[in-house]
């Protein structure tokens, strides 16, 4: 009876309001706004120094699978990060963890970044090939503005898990020159779910620190330089069989802007780049293990991308020329607790190097002042090459008929009709898309799967996973009401999976045994969201979302991570310098889940949060305070992106304080 009230209590909400009011006009290409500490924000990203994971968790199609407390995997359109293209400004960047505890996301912070474009299916592929979709983490643009110098510092805490953050921001800026520098620290001990029960190894330690300069050669041609080094220790993951005793990413970059005036070509973006991580699990602190092993891993990557804008009449020309060389490499070692016996070593992923180049074209032809009609396509050439000879032979014991290297063409096409009307908005959308299996799926070896209790062998002889989409949307505004509706449908062939393979004993003591990637014939993937606003008053305003999602495959099962019934609900009262904001947020029961693939399933929950923000004006300087309660009944729930159902947070009070200057 609780769960059904629930659900028509948001329902209610849900006909009165809308969470999606950062969404673009074409809802296919969402921009997060990352809301720096120099704002008093009033909508539902409620934290100054939250971090990336939750803001990225605020938009309808994302969510992130947690493993832990720390370094959730993001997912769009209900497929995980295999089946996306993650970026860090343009810039390709691929983890170095074969269990995925280190996803793009994690090695960047909201101190480095200005906003998150997130691109739905074929309209993501701006910087790569994918399937789901596009997230593209945005550093910030140069700051030639003479305004001197600026600073801010940020405090913060929260009661569950004694956690706590600092930050300090530095910026320096002439007309010709500028520099900025910030770092942000966070800490945090085990937390606690509902009714105060400690989840065991959820720490983590992180520090992460940027620096951006610039330099205006002359009116049209400027230089960027970036660095970021991220470093996370101590982390642990109670979800798995293995914590991390060290994360360390150093990001580099420069930039070329060339931007005539009063000419077609309005804009010319060339960046090199060079990012390398390492990544290193081990099982010390665990204090039962069937035997102790350390997994580190290391991924560098080589790359260049040249972007160019170019208008003529009513067409706007996007180009992105790019290409990457990365090297992915990981192994493991299991330590014998007989001194007579060798300890046992093998690469997990066998120096595995890539190398990608391809041609990113798009057309925004505006038919009319309220229509325009986009088109896209993508192309491109993608080489993987087994560097280490141990690992051919390997892979040839269960895929005898190998190369050492593989060769693949990509091709991704995309169109969207838009129109654009003072009250009401639609978009219809079609594409097709093309990716090369990751590296894990293509040349891992053994990798344990603790989802599903399996080790995993890839399969160097894949097909390219292609991918049929179509995407709608409408929004219509009635005055203080305003109603939208979002849907996307994927028709994926030769879909990625791992297939039991019995004849095969698993390496991993306990596991169930051995799959090995292969493709299923097709899948289906649906999604809807009904999203719905009103504004009270000036100062009052109500919105809501409820969405619905499917996934099934051609064997007939259910596909595993796919997002039961959602639902959000949320009050707001705001002022110029106060704002409050009371949230319901839940989902209904996995009812359609996948025992197959090893999911099981996840009873329905239901939060209430509370947001309250003020801001004080002095005479040098603004302060800024946001504070709050997290799930205020202490409920104790998982939800089905929780590895292995580890209970997600219970009640916690947070405060967050920003002192900015001038």
């Amino acid at each position: 009876m609780k769960q059904l009230i629930t659900v028509i209590l948001c329902a209610l909400f849900s006909f009165y309001g809308t969470s999606q009011e950062q969404k673009k006009d074409t809802t296919k290409l969402e921009e997060v706004v990352i809301i720096t500490r120099r704002k008093l924000n009033n909508n539902r990203q409620e934290k100054t120094l939250s971090s990336i994971d939750d803001y990225l968790e605020k938009s309808n199609n994302v969510t992130m699978i947690k493993r832990g407390n720390y370094a959730w995997e993001p997912t769009l359109n209900n497929m995980v990060s295999d089946r996306l293209v993650v970026t860090i400004d343009g810039m390709q960047i691929f983890g170095a963890c074969t269990d995925k505890m280190d996803p793009i996301t994690s090695y960047v912070d909201v101190s480095n970044l200005e906003k998150v474009t997130i691109g739905s299916g074929q309209e993501g592929t701006e910087n790569g090939h994918c399937v789901g979709g596009g997230i593209d983490l945005q550093l910030p643009t140069s700051k030639f503005n003479d305004s001197g110098l600026k600073s801010s510092i940020d405090l913060g805490y929260e009661t569950n898990g004694d956690f706590f953050a600092t930050g300090l921001d530095l910026e320096y800026s002439r007309q010709k020159f500028f520099i900025s520098a910030d770092g942000i620290f966070r800490t945090s001990e085990n937390y606690d779910a509902g009714n105060n029960e400690e989840v065991l190894y959820s720490q983590f330690q992180k520090y992460n620190i940027s620096l951006q300069s610039g330099y205006e050669i002359s009116e049209i041609h400027s230089l960027d330089a970036n660095i970021i080094y991220d470093r996370a220790t101590d982390v642990g993951y109670p979800a798995l069989p293995m914590d991390v005793s060290l994360a360390d990413a150093l990001i580099s970059s420069v930039t070329h802007y060339y931007k005539p005036t009063d000419k077609p070509f309005k804009s010319l973006e060339t960046k090199v780049y060079f990012n390398t991580i390492t990544h290193i699990m081990d099982d010390t602190n665990r204090p039962d293990v069937p035997i102790r092993m350390d997994m580190p891993g290391w991924s560098d990557t080589y790359g260049f991308y040249s972007k160019a804008n170019i208008t003529k009449n009513n067409h706007h020309f996007t180009f992105n020329l790019n290409g990457f060389y990365n090297k992915s490499l990981a192994e493991m070692t299991m330590f014998s607790s007989n001194p007579n016996e060798p300890d046992m070593f093998m690469y997990t992923w066998p120096d595995i190097r890539t190398l990608y180049s391809g041609l990113f074209i798009k057309d925004n032809w505006r038919i009319s002042d309220s229509q325009t009609f986009s088109s896209s396509i993508r192309l491109g050439f993608h080489n993987n090459r087994i560097a280490k000879e141990v690992g051919v032979e390997s892979l040839r014991i269960f895929h005898p008929d190998i190369d050492d290297q593989q060769n693949r063409f990509l091709m991704s096409l995309a169109s969207s009709y838009n129109i654009k009307k003072e009250t009401l908005n639609m978009a219809l959308g079609l594409g097709y898309g093309e990716r090369a299996p990751s590296v894990s799926e293509g040349y891992g070896f053994f990798l344990f799967n603790s989802f599903d209790n399996y080790d995993y062998i890839g399969n160097p002889n894949l097909k390219n996973e292609k991918a049929l989409e179509a995407n709608f949307s409408f929004s219509k505004t009635y005055n203080k009401f305003k109603v939208s509706v979002e849907s996307s449908y994927f028709y994926i062939m030769d879909y990625i999976i791992g297939d039991i393979e019995p004849s095969i004993s698993s390496m991993t003591i306990g596991a169930n045994g051995v799959r090995i990637y292969s493709a299923l014939d097709n899948v289906s993937i649906f999604d809807v969201y009904l999203n719905s606003s009103y504004n009270i008053s000036d100062s009052f305003s109500i919105n809501g979302t409820l969405g619905y999602n499917y996934g099934k495959g051609s064997n007939g099962e259910n596909l595993p991570l796919i997002r039961p019934f959602p639902y959000f609900a949320e009050l707001n009262f705001k002022k110029p310098k106060f704002n409050v904001a009371l949230q319901l947020d839940g989902n209904g029961n996995q009812s359609k889940y996948s025992s197959f693939y090893g999911e099981d399933e996840t009873a329905a929950y239901a939060i209430l949060n509370l947001n309250l923000g003020n801001a004080f004006y002095g005479k040098k300087g603004r302060t800024i305070l946001k504070y709050g309660i997290e799930n205020i009944l202490d409920s104790k729930y998982s939800t089905y992106a929780d590895w292995n159902n580890i209970p997600r947070q219970g009640r916690n009070f947070y405060i967050n304080l920003s002192y900015l200057l001038p």
